[in-house]
């Protein structure tokens, strides 16, 4: 009898989204902003979203708005979910390196700064060039969100810190401002000298005219030619929080097949650079 061989479903990864468990983690005193009851969701209602949508696995960032520093909630799904999501914490300057092993054993793969939120811990802050430097020497990246032209200042310190840098929400520019802004600018520069990554995501959170987000299009095509299709990775940013109109992930992935019309370089963005660069596997 002739074998038969199984052909394993390709690899999609979602690379950003939040989740909450408010009955054994309730919301922290480190919050950085007020969630909505319409703005949380568990990880057991993103693991059915994914499924539904084809998606395989997950890159879950603890959230600033609802449990700030607290990343207990992140580290509990990513021992309960066993390799179908990693995650990305917000820490304290000056926590253990016993705790940052705890992090990574769960699956914890890089840390996030929030540029623009007083509340988030600062790259500039006493104990942050320590905080990178055990980042790297986990192989850790350094997740940044930030908006304006506050990544001028950020990116010192942070090529300095030898991290790894991903760079969220296309760096969220003001669309009228247009792409020479310095900010944008800077990011693309980045892009275009360096290993850096970007996520093309939370497209709703910049856009001016909402769906189909074709406003965003000059923006997203400008990162992809500076980062080059084999360092762009794509999120939701679920459950969407502060989104100013009804969103989901269809929406969101029919800009980026508009900006990415090749099925093979669409696979790279959604598996192949994922696993690559943030290390998912097959769960079967």
């Amino acid at each position: 009898m002739q074998a038969t061989t199984q052909t394993l479903k390709p690899l999609r990864v979602d690379c950003h989204a939040h989740v909450y468990d408010l009955k054994n983690h309730p919301f922290h005193s480190s919050s950085g902003f007020d969630t909505l009851a319409c703005e949380i969701g568990t990880a057991d209602q993103f693991a059915c979203i994914l499924e539904a949508h084809g998606f395989t696995h997950g890159l879950l960032i603890n959230p600033l708005g609802g449990y700030g520093t607290d990343n207990s909630c992140l580290v509990q799904t990513l021992d309960r979910f066993k390799g179908k999501f990693k995650g990305v914490a917000v820490v304290e300057h000056g926590i253990s390196e016993d705790e940052f092993d705890h992090m990574a054993k769960a699956g914890v793969i890089g840390l996030r700064f929030n540029l623009n939120f007083p509340s988030s811990p600062s790259l500039f802050a006493a104990g942050a060039e320590r905080t990178l430097q055990l980042a790297r020497e986990r192989g850790w990246f350094a997740q940044v969100h930030y908006e304006g032209d506050t990544l001028l200042e950020a990116l010192p310190v942070l090529e300095r810190s030898g991290v790894h840098i991903v760079m969220d929400h296309c760096g969220r520019p003001n669309l009228e401002a247009g792409l020479a802004q310095k900010g944008f600018k800077a990011l693309l520069n980045l892009g275009r000298s360096s290993d850096a990554v970007v996520k093309l995501s939370s497209i709703f959170r910049f856009s001016a005219t909402g769906y189909p987000y074709t406003d965003v299009d000059p923006f997203a095509l400008a990162l992809i030619d500076a980062f080059t299709i084999d360092r762009c990775v794509w999120g939701s940013d679920w459950p969407f929080l502060r989104a100013k109109e009804r969103i989901d992930h269809a929406t969101l992935l029919a800009a980026l097949y508009r900006w990415i019309p090749s099925e093979a370089d669409r696979q790279k963005v959604l598996g192949d650079n994922p696993v690559r660069l943030f290390g998912f596997k097959s769960l079967d």
